[in-house]
């Protein structure tokens, strides 16, 4: 606990009010505690202090965006106020130049109240700092969204939905490095937006601005609070085949119905995922398990939620189509998510390999079985991205697997293996994931884009290595390490590891590790 006297200190330096939050990150942008050990602050290693307002849903709109912006608008007012009056009292009259200053504030301000004037900032990021945040574990209250959670988003991409997104972000979307944590669920909202509008959708289908924003705000609304399958996962799997759709120029290739088939199978593929896998819907009997007789009752639950959302007027982006037309989306879109069930991934991986020395984009089937692999590595394709990514999201997934094992304990089901804290660590989840599921998957999709090798092939041998001396240096230290007090594996805790063999049978429940 921090003395009065040293929190009056921060709020001071922060400018903040006595009921505001503050966070304060370290120089690599990491939230840290604010507390008498704090290491002084160094000419290149500052740290950085962020006010977060308690009040700020019944301020203007015009200082909430100035919040978000970096700055707050109603102090620099105040300070103006302050210094007016202070010259008035010492020489009589107001100088012009503090009229010119208060009519600046004034524009300013009513620039930022008027959304339609918003173009002019841009839906900008900088990008160079990579300053990454902490990975969230969405500790919330709620499964699902509140209603006030979701008209807070809902208002804010509403607010931005019309801004100018700048080349540099709409270059940087459609590479594989691209890094989600610097994004709010609003500001992702905008970047799918552009992606449907970069592949020229929009135009191409009739799809009307208000009925997509509200089918994007439905999807939103459908992704619940939980640790990995949330809305975040929804906009990376989305992003990869966003990115994998330029990189390897299927626009060229494919139709343009196949690729909005894939982008939109991408947006839907896990909505109302509750954090719980298909081995436990079935062992829990679950209403799910039932309605789909333990057949990818999830995934069937993820498409029927899709269409559930396309059958409302206000939000069928389809509306505009032909029959024929539909009836191929809805086809293909089934076909697709129902290709993200891990239990069939050596079925679709097998026929993709027997189809590949011959393989034809004028032909149907091969085109299906491509749309169905391209959905699989664009699902478990975090290992491909920058490890400062990618790591924060196998924080998340080892969260939800384990609060399922915990469950499965107290209720007494059968506890699924690579979900059990007390068994793996976070290399031995990912070596035999890696070498016997996600490598052999991207290889031979880079047998028909060689392209593929630099994007996907090699940072995942990377992560692979990373992983490897990791585990290595966990097995040297395991008689030294004991369990931490919250049950979370980190890199110290001792555990067993996955059996090559439940690794290399990836129609097992161990192959299921970035997925269900």
């Amino acid at each position: 606990m921090l003395c009065p006297c040293r929190t009056y200190l921060f709020r001071s330096a922060a400018e903040a009010g006595p009921h505001d939050i503050l966070k304060l990150y370290n120089p690599k942008g990491n939230i840290i505690n604010i507390s008498p050990n704090l290491e002084p602050n160094k000419p290149n290693t500052c740290y950085k202090l962020e006010v977060v307002a308690s009040g700020c849903n019944s301020e203007p709109l015009g200082v909430e965006l100035a919040g978000a912006l970096g700055f707050d608008l109603s102090s620099m007012e105040k300070r103006l106020k302050g210094l007016e009056k202070k010259i008035l009292d010492e020489a009589g009259t107001t100088p012009a130049v503090i009229y010119e200053m208060k009519k600046q504030v004034d524009s300013f301000r009513e620039k930022l109240e008027t959304v339609e004037h918003l173009s002019w900032l841009g839906l900008f990021k900088d990008l160079s700092e990579a300053a990454h945040k902490p990975s969230p574990f969405y500790h919330k209250r709620t499964l699902h969204k509140t209603k006030e959670e979701c008209e807070h988003v809902r208002e804010k991409f509403l607010q931005m939905s019309s801004l100018e997104v700048t080349e540099e972000v709409r270059q940087y979307l459609k590479t594989p490095t691209f890094d989600n944590w610097q994004w709010e669920d609003a500001e992702i909202m905008v970047l799918l937006q552009v992606m449907y509008t970069d592949l020229d959708f929009l135009t191409t289908y009739n799809i009307e601005p208000e009925v997509f924003q509200q089918f994007l705000f439905e999807v939103y609304r459908r992704y619940n609070n939980i640790p990995f399958h949330n809305f975040k996962h929804c906009f990376c799997v989305t992003q990869m085949m966003y990115g994998l759709i330029w990189l390897t120029d299927l626009r060229s290739k494919m139709d343009s119905i196949d690729l909005l088939i894939m982008l939109t199978s991408a947006v839907c593929h896990d909505l109302d995922h509750t954090g719980y896998n298909n081995a436990y819907q079935i062992n829990a009997r679950t209403e799910l398990a039932l309605r789909y007789n333990d057949i990818s009752p999830l995934e069937n639950h993820h498409c029927a939620v899709a269409f559930d959302i396309l059958e409302k007027t206000e939000s069928n982006i389809f509306r505009n189509l032909s029959l024929d037309q539909y009836k191929r989306i809805r086809e293909g879109i089934i076909k697709c998510i129902l290709a993200t069930d891990m239990t069939r991934h050596n079925e679709i991986l097998n026929k993709f390999k027997s189809i590949l020395s011959t393989f034809d984009f004028d032909n149907k089937d091969h085109r299906d079985v491509l749309m169905m692999i391209l959905i699989k590595v664009s699902d478990i394709s975090n290992e491909a991205r920058p490890m400062e990514v990618a790591e924060p999201w196998l924080d998340c997934l080892l969260q939800e697997f384990y609060n399922q094992s915990d469950v499965e304990k107290l209720e007494g089901l059968p506890v699924t293996p690579f979900m059990d804290r007390d068994k793996i660590t976070k290399p031995s989840s990912q070596t035999g994931f890696i070498r016997f599921v996600l490598l052999p998957l991207f290889k031979e999709l880079a047998n028909l884009f060689p392209c593929l090798e630099q994007h996907l092939i090699d940072p995942v041998r990377k992560a692979l290595d990373y992983y490897t001396e990791l585990e290595k240096a966990l097995e040297k230290e395991k008689p030294n390490r004991a369990p931490c007090e919250n049950g979370f594996k980190s890199k110290e805790i001792p555990v067993g590891q996955l059996s090559t063999d439940e690794c290399q049978n990836s129609g097992s429940e161990a192959s299921k590790t970035n997925t269900q």
